[in-house]
């Protein structure tokens, strides 16, 4: 099975501010705020969901082919992409456009400030999810409105299940747009504030939701998933990870990991447990495309946090 992952590429300026923000922005000053954060500390990583999700896809063994619109700067992309041998037959390159940016500065607190640049993102309902062939499973995950719209359409009118993944593109849709996506999808997959969005938006439960899709995946950092269908409902406990650096891109390694288990035909517990153990793997390191495990060790993670293989 191969599965289509529409979505952005972006490269992320991550800058971090040795200090408080709180101790140079006055409350009372906020509307001539002129601010300026000196940044000792800048990394510039590789992002954008198909990205990511495409990277740990890869780690896992699965076959994706992302899908999504990039700039004129995206060379230093494109060996990072053949040098892990992911595909980019789908990604098209927009003449006179930069690839997404996003310029996130932290503070001492965690506190961020970011700034994000669309770009070429922009141009995604370019891309047509009938040029690529062969395609059993896709993915509609944060990107440009129209593209959004137009691939989970394609999606459906060509009967190819997809998982809707709204993330950071929730903000740019209505109650009708997330009605008309769920109507769409095959599988709804939320971080828990999204979720809470989604609820107030369209006016649905989480059962009303799960009786249009095969499942709705709710996923709540330390405190596991949760994966609700029209016949139950199924606690995902949270993997342990050996430690804690970046939570960055974890919820794209968790929907990397319900790719492979539904690329694979693998029951719903099994492969929330092993998107789970991909997001746990992702929080150990800094930025979205920089971990790194081989099958066996996934293999004896899996098993020592869950007791048995798949």
């Amino acid at each position: 099975m191969s599965a289509l992952i529409c979505g952005s590429f972006a490269f992320d300026n991550i800058m971090v501010f040795p200090d408080h923000f709180k101790n140079h922005i006055l409350p009372e000053k906020v509307h001539i705020l002129n601010v300026s954060f000196m940044v000792p500390e800048l990394r510039r990583e590789f992002g954008g969901c198909a990205g990511n999700i495409s990277y740990s896809l890869k780690l896992l063994g699965g076959a994706g082919l992302p899908m999504g619109a990039v700039g004129q700067d995206f060379t230093p992309y494109a060996r990072w992409m053949d040098a892990h041998e992911i595909s980019r037959q789908h990604v098209t390159q927009v003449a006179g456009h930069f690839t997404a940016q996003a310029y996130i500065t932290t503070d001492l607190d965690d506190n961020q400030i970011t700034a994000f640049h669309p770009g070429a993102m922009a141009c995604s309902h370019h891309n047509k999810v009938t040029d690529a062939a062969g395609i059993t499973l896709g993915i509609v995950s944060p990107d440009g409105r129209d593209g959004m719209i137009q691939h989970a359409q394609q999606f459906a009118e060509a009967g190819i299940p997809f998982i809707f993944d709204p993330g950071q593109g929730m903000p740019m849709f209505d109650g009708s747009d997330l009605l008309q996506f769920v109507k769409q999808a095959a599988w709804v997959c939320l971080n828990d504030y999204e979720w809470e969005l989604l609820q107030e938006r369209t006016g649905l439960t989480a059962a009303e939701i799960a009786a249009k899709v095969r499942a709705l995946i709710v996923t709540r950092g330390a405190k596991g998933s949760l994966i609700v269908t029209r016949e139950s409902e199924i606690e995902i406990p949270p993997a342990k990870a050996a430690r804690v650096q970046d939570p960055t891109g974890c919820g794209d390694a968790y929907r990397a990991g319900l790719l492979y288990g539904l690329m694979n035909d693998l029951d719903l517990a099994t492969t929330g447990r092993i998107a789970s153990l991909m997001g746990a793997f992702k929080i150990e390191t800094h930025g979205t495309q920089n971990h790194k495990f081989s099958p066996a060790e996934f293999a004896d993670r899996f098993a020592e946090n869950f007791g048995y293989r798949f």
